[in-house]
């Protein structure tokens, strides 16, 4: 296969624009892990971390599926039950922790949100790395977009297969930033406790739904 270095010259090529389509288009629905990196920057806590961290995450799943998951025919079935049933368990839980919020208000904690009257507990920088690699590995949709989908699609460019490899690591980067920086923009204006509320409810909606969907998967 040819590496990825020698790839480089050919960035404008057709796979390239092609892997970056791609991956926008699956990327950019509202899911947990997006809808993880908005709650993020509206807290204004470690934001560009978190878009560090799911970009590079998804580089992983990327390159894993470009570089041989789609050659073996995707993940295996014992796999990708153990990765749906972990993605069900931490949505639920997930899930319910916004529900909680939404019930209840904001829980009770050390560090105020500016301009609001909702609390937000301090998030150190290794818990805000490990919910955005629980957001983005523990999501079975993630591994099926990025690793198999992208990976699969790649072997049809043949030589340009790296090439349209990078389009699509580019493309994830691409949205992770604009959504960071679309969420740190909204973080500086919505002051309102009721919004936050709002959005937890929303999180909690699409979490559970998103956990009903991968068990239906399951018993089709």
């Amino acid at each position: 296969m040819t590496s990825f270095t020698t790839a480089l010259p050919g960035l404008a090529a057709p796979g390239f624009t092609a892997g970056m389509v791609m991956s926008l288009s699956l990327i950019m629905a509202i899911g947990p892990q997006n809808a993880h990196v908005i709650r993020t920057g509206l807290q204004r806590q470690h934001l560009w971390l978190t878009v560090l961290t799911c970009a590079v995450a998804d580089i992983v799943l990327i390159a894993l599926g470009v570089a041989g998951l789609a050659q073996l025919g995707g993940l295996s079935d014992k796999l990708h039950g153990a990765l749906i049933g972990a993605g069900v368990l931490f949505l639920l839980v997930y899930g319910w922790q916004a529900a909680q919020r939404f019930w209840h208000g904001p829980a009770a904690g050390p560090a105020l949100a500016a301009g609001t009257g909702a609390v937000v507990r301090p998030l150190t920088r290794r818990r805000a790395v490990l919910q955005a690699l629980a957001f983005s590995w523990l999501n079975p949709h993630a591994w099926l977009d990025t690793a198999v989908l992208i990976g699969t699609a790649s072997l049809a460019w043949g030589p340009q297969q790296p090439v349209f490899g990078l389009g699509a690591a580019a493309g994830s980067v691409l949205w992770f930033v604009l959504l960071g920086g679309a969420a740190f923009w909204l973080g500086r204006r919505l002051n309102s406790l009721r919004v936050w509320r709002a959005l937890d409810g929303l999180v909690a909606l699409m979490m559970w739904g998103t956990a009903a969907a991968l068990l239906l998967s399951l018993v089709e």
